[in-house]
């Protein structure tokens, strides 16, 4: 069996499928319908500009582009627990596990941004 090769991009667009997914199932309403396009900006957003970052013109290019990445997913932790907070969906384990992934992948873009600012 072939080792699966680690791809950070996929696990971020596999993040923004499961925004997609909270976001369809919110209820239809008015602070509702302002969160879901909040999250819906916030949660795709960090798979195109990590994807970005891969052809950064330079080492500063490349920081800011993830930190763009990781301000996207830390906003997208807030709206999330806005949603189980209120208690918007019928489980909320969707969206406990999407902020459990949210915060691990902060947590590699962070440390990513710290190694390349190293010797800055």
């Amino acid at each position: 069996m072939p080792e699966r090769v680690y791809d950070l991009e996929d696990r971020l667009v596999d993040f923004a499928i499961s925004i997609i997914d909270i976001v369809e199932g919110l209820p239809n309403g008015r602070a509702t319908n302002h969160i879901a396009s909040q999250l819906i900006r916030s949660g795709t957003s960090p798979a195109p500009n990590y994807s970005e970052s891969m052809s950064a013109e330079s080492k500063q290019d490349f920081i800011h582009k993830i930190k763009i990445a990781l301000k996207e997913l830390r906003e997208s932790r807030v709206w999330m627990k806005i949603i189980i907070r209120r208690r918007y969906l019928q489980k909320d384990n969707e969206a406990v596990s999407a902020i459990n992934e949210c915060e691990e992948l902060i947590r590699i873009l962070s440390a990513s941004v710290k190694t390349a600012s190293k010797g800055k």
